[in-house]
């Protein structure tokens, strides 16, 4: 079960990286037809309604906000089961194994958040600390593939797991502070369903359907109780049983088949309809108002300082010792291809903000960061066999 577990890991790599190079693709599409003669119906089609009704039960959102509420859950789904096996049976167990992206994960988010905290003190802006803690994993992975001959495999592991731990972070943050007025009934009966679900598991009823048809009602009070719906997502995931027998093993098949759906459609799709950003003069303007510059300094400065702090604190006190191949130099490297937030980060900022310019400058920020992170770390690793610099 060990070794299939290790397998699933690696497997989950290569597609991420294939799945970065996706998003690129998507990501340049999007703008071109966001700033092309096609630019009014592209960003029309994504924020056309669509209407689900059933009984006395209505949901009416655009196409973008199903995609980020409803298709997006299923991409925390699959978080959520990633984070599950890797502190039952991957890189996270047993728990010694995580202290490392552990603290490179914390770091890597506190330290943006207060680079962009202390930037937007005492401005409305300061809601949008959470924007520059995350880091994206399909484009992490994308960058570190094309120096994969001068990346070790202990290097791409840590990226890897504090990638995960620190969407884990995300979702807490998310939770927590971007929530809208809680209607408690409908958080209670989300909640009462997935105690269901906990005792289910507990029963050993190892079938994923049952699992599933709770989900959906599941997710549609999360999604009214005013906690982001996506949370519903991770709370799911680890309420599927986990064990070592593979056949009886629902949380290791659901992520198998979830796979290749969020890599190369949900994503893209995802991509696709919050890139759709028309470079319009007044959100130029704004990429130095204090919200972008607390964004790009956050993932560009404040990922690999807070990375490379969080891992040094840990040597120093000699709890931990860097792996075998992994140099400081290569530690800073990892945390400049950690900077490229993209998908949470975007995700985030549609939380934060509600002024169309602030969502759009953004994005904005968002993307020249991620350029800026991914050409950056690119090129340090690249460097990385000059024994100079080592």
């Amino acid at each position: 079960m060990r070794q299939r577990i290790t397998n699933i890991f690696l497997e989950f790599t290569r597609s991420e990286k294939n799945a970065g190079l996706v998003l690129i693709f998507c990501t340049i599409i999007s703008l071109i037809l966001a700033n092309s003669a096609f630019s009014e119906e592209y960003i029309h089609f994504w924020h056309q309604h669509i209407s689900i009704s059933i009984m006395d039960f209505e949901l009416n959102y655009s196409i973008e906000h199903w995609i980020n509420d409803g298709l997006m859950t299923i991409f925390f789904i699959l978080v959520g089961l990633e984070i599950e096996r890797e502190l039952y049976a991957g890189e996270l167990h047993p728990i010694k194994n995580a202290l490392l992206p552990i603290m490179a994960a914390v770091g890597g988010m506190i330290v943006p958040a207060l680079i962009y905290s202390a930037i937007n003190f005492n401005y409305p802006t300061i809601k949008g600390f959470g924007i520059p803690m995350a880091t994206d994993i399909a484009f992490s992975l994308a960058i570190l593939s094309l120096v994969s001959n001068k990346v070790s495999s202990s290097v791409k592991v840590i990226l890897t797991a504090l990638a995960i731990i620190d969407d884990l972070g995300s979702i807490f943050v998310i939770a927590f502070f971007y929530g809208q007025d809680i209607q408690w009934f409908y958080l209670g009966t989300s909640l009462g369903i997935f105690l269901i679900l906990l005792i289910m598991n507990r029963l050993k009823i190892y079938r994923l359907t049952p699992y599933a048809l709770l989900f959906i009602p599941m997710w549609y009070c999360m999604m009214k109780s005013g906690i982001h719906a996506t949370l519903s997502g991770v709370l799911f995931a680890f309420a599927l049983p986990f064990n070592d027998r593979e056949e009886k093993n629902p949380s290791v098949r659901l992520q198998e088949l979830l796979h290749i759906p969020v890599g190369f459609l949900i994503l893209p799709l995802f991509t696709l309809a919050n890139t759709a950003i028309p470079i319009k003069t007044e959100y130029v303007s704004e990429l130095l108002n204090v919200h972008s510059l607390g964004i790009g300094l956050g993932l560009y400065i404040g990922k690999p300082l807070g990375i490379f702090l969080g891992i040094l604190l840990l040597v120093k006190l000699k709890i931990v010792r860097l792996p075998e191949g992994v140099s400081w130099y290569k530690i800073i490297s990892m945390g400049v291809v950690a900077g490229i937030g993209f998908t949470m980060s975007i995700f985030i900022t549609h939380l934060a903000f509600d002024e169309e310019v602030l969502i759009q400058s953004s994005k904005m920020m968002i993307l020249i960061t991620a350029v800026m992170s991914g050409i950056t770390g690119y090129l340090m690793f690249l460097l990385s066999k000059n024994k100079l610099i080592e």
